[in-house]
């Protein structure tokens, strides 16, 4: 009995790996959807309007951005976005505005989700991050300089 299933099992794995490496098997609709225009965008304003459809965000007190003044490494620069005290976040979008492309990434928030987001961003060299959260409708953003000693982006 256990041989049958052993030799079954083996049998069904071994096809399903030949199948998607034949291309038989694609994961189409599991693959995320992503914003080619935003983050092919060479400026921070061509990487909003991608984005939100505008690029008239005004600076905001209530955006908590947290970055390091002195980056050791650009590489793992930590950045985190706190919009908690902002009602309605429907998304954030995290920019350097030097990178070769600036928009780093971009979340978008259910129905009473907080707009929190922490994580990790590439730096080639000293430049602005700037957050941008949406909220109600309007584009809000927060920056701040962070000076790379090593940069990220082979330099």
């Amino acid at each position: 009995m256990k041989r049958r299933s052993f030799l079954k099992n083996t049998l069904a794995t071994g096809a399903a790996a030949v199948a998607v490496n034949a291309g038989l098997l694609t994961p189409t609709t599991v693959l995320a959807d992503w914003n080619k225009k935003a983050f092919n965008a060479k400026t921070t304003d061509e990487a909003l309007n991608g984005v939100f459809g505008a690029s008239n965000a005004a600076d905001s007190g209530d955006i908590k951005l947290k970055a390091p003044a002195i980056a050791e490494n650009g590489a793992v620069t930590p950045v985190t976005v706190d919009a908690s005290g902002i009602d309605g976040v429907e998304s954030i979008a995290i920019m350097a505005s030097k990178n070769p492309m600036p928009l780093v990434c971009e979340y978008t928030f259910g129905a009473g989700a907080v707009g929190y987001v922490s994580t990790r961003i590439k730096m080639g060299q000293t430049m602005n991050v700037i957050a941008v959260v949406k909220a109600g409708g309007k584009l809000l953003k927060a920056q701040q300089e962070v000076k790379v000693t090593i940069g990220g982006c082979g330099g």
